[in-house]
């Protein structure tokens, strides 16, 4: 079954438990949670604080983008948080293997996530080794932009070695995903996907999620 993740980026973070309430009763099993350093990315976000008083009141996996330099540095800090998987960069690391090695031996899940411009081909190895892969199907950093259609041929490729090679490594799809375009990332291959401005600012967000599942009902 394909999961949604659906991404705190675009909650309003002046009612934020409000928002993540209003996904309670769905079927959601994860919130995405992406994290900005203003380095690797032209943006800031939020950090350990946000994360840790959100997990006590929210039963959710909490699948958790870093999109910062050197992420190896604060895998403690964010197991500490509460996270139940950390997606790294392979673009932000120049010991990609050492960092994916590392959030291991921590305990938790491990994604690797490449931008639009990456070569999938580049990433294949370390596949054996990730929990999750997650392909950018926008320049990592804002929400609300538009899905990159090229994105589609990165997923066939990496689903073919997944499947080819029996790997249990799942494929993650971010950026631009809409109820109107989401069954293409799903019949290429994706096995999550997440939404954020198409789900945490629509005025109806359980009714929102459920419209997700029911496509994925469809699909698969």
């Amino acid at each position: 079954m394909v999961e949604l993740s659906p991404s705190i980026l675009s909650c309003d973070f002046s009612s934020l438990q409000e928002d993540l309430d209003a996904t309670k009763g769905t079927r959601i099993k994860m919130i995405h949670i992406d994290v900005m350093d203003g380095v690797f990315v032209p943006n800031i976000s939020f950090g350990f604080k946000i994360i840790s008083d959100i997990r006590d009141k929210n039963d959710y996996f909490f699948d958790t983008h870093l999109m910062i330099v050197n992420p190896e540095r604060y895998v403690d800090d964010f197991k500490k948080a509460g996270v139940d998987r950390l997606t790294i960069h392979y673009e932000a690391s120049e010991d990609i293997k050492g960092a994916i090695d590392l959030i291991k031996k921590a305990g938790i899940e491990v994604g690797l996530s490449i931008k639009p411009k990456t070569d999938p081909k580049l990433i294949l190895p370390l596949l054996k080794d990730l929990d999750l892969i997650l392909v950018m199907s926008v320049e990592p950093g804002f929400g609300g932009q538009k899905f990159m259609e090229e994105s589609i041929e990165k997923i066939k490729i990496l689903r073919e070695f997944i499947d080819s090679h029996k790997l249990k490594t799942k494929i993650q799809v971010d950026g631009g995903i809409k109820t109107d375009n989401v069954h293409k990332v799903i019949e290429a291959g994706a096995d999550e996907v997440v939404a954020g401005s198409d789900v945490f600012a629509k005025d109806d967000i359980r009714g929102q999620i459920n419209k997700y599942y029911e496509i994925f009902d469809q699909i698969k």
